[in-house]
């Protein structure tokens, strides 16, 4: 079955690796978008030097891993959501509930070859463009890149259980457009895509912390930059860890109720 599921994860990959137009358009929105908000950083950093416990160049390489990380992580939406809602709504969900498949593996198996492509396909020029006009603060060490990998994959993980959880509300809103909106808007603010999210004051700044959206851009972005080593490292894996399941056994639950209503309404 593992075979399946990873034949799933390629087919992911696959689909989204076929629109080289909308990905090269997408590459130059995150390195012009990338540019503009370095600036910005620049200009901030200059007043507020060291502001969040970041230098300028570490400042700097949070703002293009969050350009990497935008699309992969689908902090504005744009993911397999969409499309399950649309099926939810459509009553299409009742073939994909008869499939073998388990729908929730079935679903975070394609939107992992989705985040795959886009952190290779939309992550990796703009992180080079970043690096060639701005003195990063770039690992020069394979562990922290390798942590930062799978740092990555978890905040996907997050990301996924979070998004799942939205589209399943369409089983009973019917339209699922709203609470998508709101969560990806609440998204761009509490994953640190705006600002880090060690700026944050008093209160709001550990609340922000503690929420799963920090593991989408946050976390990975620190132990990038070198921020979590040794035993704090594995305390933010651990952190992104317990999100991920927390939240997808929520989704296995909330999933089991929906079945339930689908068969009671004759779906």
């Amino acid at each position: 079955m593992g075979g399946f599921y990873a034949a799933v994860v390629v087919r992911g990959f696959r689909r989204y690796a076929t629109y080289r137009v909308a990905t090269a358009a997408g590459v130059f929105t995150n390195t012009v978008f990338g540019l503009i908000i370095s600036y910005s950083y620049i200009a901030l950093w200059d007043q507020r030097p060291h502001l969040g416990g970041y230098s300028e160049s570490q400042a700097l390489t949070y703002v293009w891993v969050g350009q990497a990380l935008l699309m992969t992580m689908s902090l504005m939406g744009g993911g397999f959501e969409d499309e399950l809602i649309e099926r939810i709504s459509s009553g299409d969900i009742a073939v994909d509930l008869y499939r073998p498949a388990d729908l929730q593996g079935w679903w975070l198996s394609a939107d992992l070859g989705r985040s795959a492509f886009h952190l290779l396909g939309r992550g990796v020029v703009p992180m080079a463009v970043g690096a060639l006009v701005f003195p990063l603060a770039l690992p020069g060490d394979a562990l922290t890149w390798l942590v930062f990998l799978v740092s990555v994959l978890l905040g996907a993980v997050v990301s996924f259980a979070v998004r799942f959880l939205v589209a399943l509300s369409a089983f009973w809103l019917l339209d699922g457009a709203g609470v998508s909106q709101m969560t990806w808007l609440a998204g761009l603010f509490f994953s640190g895509m705006l600002l880090p999210l060690t700026v944050f004051p008093g209160a709001l700044g550990e609340v922000a912390r503690a929420l799963p959206w920090a593991a989408m851009l946050q976390v990975p972005a620190d132990v990038l930059l070198g921020r979590h080593r040794g035993s704090g490292a594995i305390a933010a894996l651990a952190f992104q860890a317990g999100w991920a399941v927390a939240l997808l056994a929520a989704g296995r639950v909330l999933q089991t109720v929906a079945t339930r209503r689908v068969v009671v309404q004759g779906g």
